[in-house]
């Protein structure tokens, strides 16, 4: 398998706060934030949901808060100080972290960085969820799209169903059930699905999607039980 690139976008904020004292004479207390996004091939900024966490490394001063991890985009972190410094910042995918360097600096109000990443040989999880973020090399030459590729085996799963389980019904089911409930069969699916599976978590619009029929068979129980357990189906 060809390596894929993606490019990271870095959206840096700050701010000198006012009426607060840094206690370094000369250096004001300021509040900033850095946010973490994709770049497509349009040059579109995306959500970056390829990563599983983000982890920053901050400058030894600030102790207790030095190692910072957040787990959903755009993996927001905010904090305040009058120092510029180079942080480190691990990005973990499905099996591995890339580590880049971000400068910290107090030129501009509003600046960004980007920084291209490579990703060497991708397991096909994780080749599936490089596809949400931009094409993958070779598949301009017949590879499968991950989306074909989900419903080619959607198709030979029909007749390997349960014949106990009714899929339009468990569909219907699934769309009835309380916000809770939902939050339960997303983590039913993470936690229970193959390389195969078909599933895009949209951050943006707070939509998950799955396609059914590329579910390991095991997982279509589970959730047929889960929904007729919770009256849905």
């Amino acid at each position: 398998m060809p390596d894929v690139k993606r490019t990271v976008k870095l959206v840096t904020t700050q701010d000198i706060m006012q009426g607060k004292d840094s206690g370094v004479e000369g250096y004001p207390l300021r509040s900033w934030s850095i946010e973490i996004y994709l770049q497509n091939e349009l040059g579109d900024q995306i959500p970056a949901t390829l990563f599983d966490k983000v982890t920053y490394s901050l400058h030894p001063s600030f102790g207790e808060r030095a190692v910072q991890t957040f787990k959903n985009p755009p993996f927001r972190i905010s904090e305040e100080g009058w120092g510029e410094f180079d942080l480190q910042i691990g990005l973990v995918t499905l099996d591995k972290e890339h580590v880049i360097t971000h400068d910290l600096n107090f030129q501009q109000n509003h600046y960004e960085s980007k920084h291209v990443i490579t990703f060497k040989n991708p397991k096909p999880a994780l080749l599936a969820a490089l596809r949400d973020s931009g094409p993958v090399p070779g598949d301009e030459n017949g590879v499968k799209s991950k989306r074909s590729a989900a419903t080619e085996e959607g198709s030979k799963k029909k007749k390997k169903v349960d014949k106990n389980v009714d899929m339009d019904k468990l569909a219907d089911g699934l769309q009835k059930l309380g916000e809770d409930d939902l939050l339960q069969v997303v983590k039913m699916v993470h936690d229970n699905k193959s390389a195969e599976s078909y599933t895009k978590n949209d951050v943006e619009q707070g939509e998950f999607h799955v396609d059914l029929y590329t579910l390991p068979d095991s997982l279509i129980k589970m959730l047929w039980d889960f929904t007729q357990e919770k009256g849905a189906v």
